[in-house]
């Protein structure tokens, strides 16, 4: 069996379509969405129609969360903008989709942890001012994360997303859990009560394709090419400077907030 496995898509229509494409040359049996699909300042109406259309296995993120229970003064920019573009349909469509799947005996689907939209799986947030405020998460703080979920399953898997950052770690008790980065956005910064920055170093689309072997589970994960100055330049259009040049370059530049 062959699993391809997209998150955080963000509205990114030209990096969605990019990955799609290369899942399609490279076969999968099933692709799988793990959530944060519209909020950004990209192809959110256009971006939810694709998908809408395409009927793949998914779940929701935080943001699918945030747009449908905030109301819009309490949004930040990015859910704010994709709220705008949310009518009935794409909004029952939102609040459809469920916080986790259970995709195969083997294969368990979420966003952030089994238990929770908003805690990073693989990564640990650190107070550190001169430094990313970010680390990978040990085995012990994975272990904790993932608690009974898939325990005493053979060769089980845990897909997870949320903090954009391609990674695979397999537990002691050999549970595989696996992040297959960010479709639409490869650099951010978040605060401010535990400020960090995630930068995977390159414009890429990132998904993961995992083939199901005799021994497990084979992990593969892809960084795709697209048009990310298309996008770049409409965040600029829709007033995001540092999605611009976040797109750009997989790399911070100009913070959210700052012109």
């Amino acid at each position: 069996m062959k699993i391809a496995v997209v998150s955080d898509i963000h509205g990114n229509l030209a990096a969605l379509d990019a990955v799609l494409a290369d899942i399609d040359e490279a076969g999968a049996d099933v692709t799988v969405n793990l959530g944060d699909i519209l909020s950004g300042p990209l192809w959110v109406a256009e971006t939810a129609e694709r998908l809408m259309a395409l009927e793949l296995p998914t779940i929701a993120g935080n943001h699918e969360r945030q747009l449908l229970e905030l109301p819009r003064e309490r949004m930040g920019a990015s859910d704010a903008h994709a709220a705008a573009q949310l009518d009935d349909r794409r909004r029952a469509w939102l609040a459809w989709l469920p916080k986790t799947l259970r995709l195969t005996d083997e294969v368990l689907c979420c966003h952030g942890t089994p238990t929770h939209d908003l805690v990073y799986f693989l990564e640990t947030v650190v107070a550190q001012p001169d430094g990313p405020g970010i680390r990978a998460a040990t085995p012990a703080e994975a272990r904790e994360r993932a608690g009974t979920a898939m325990a005493g399953v053979p060769h089980a898997v845990i897909l997870c997303g949320h903090s954009h950052v391609p990674r695979v770690l397999r537990l002691a008790d050999g549970r595989l859990i696996v992040n297959p980065g960010s479709v639409g956005l490869q650099a951010y910064d978040d605060g401010p009560a535990h400020p960090h920055v995630v930068e995977n170093g390159s414009p890429h689309a990132r998904y993961a394709m995992l083939r199901r072997r005799e021994a497990g589970w084979q992990v593969e994960l892809r960084s795709v090419p697209y048009d990310a100055e298309a996008a770049a330049r409409l965040a600029e259009s829709n007033h995001r400077p540092d999605w611009a040049d976040a797109l750009r370059t997989g790399f911070v530049g100009r913070r959210a907030g700052v012109a």
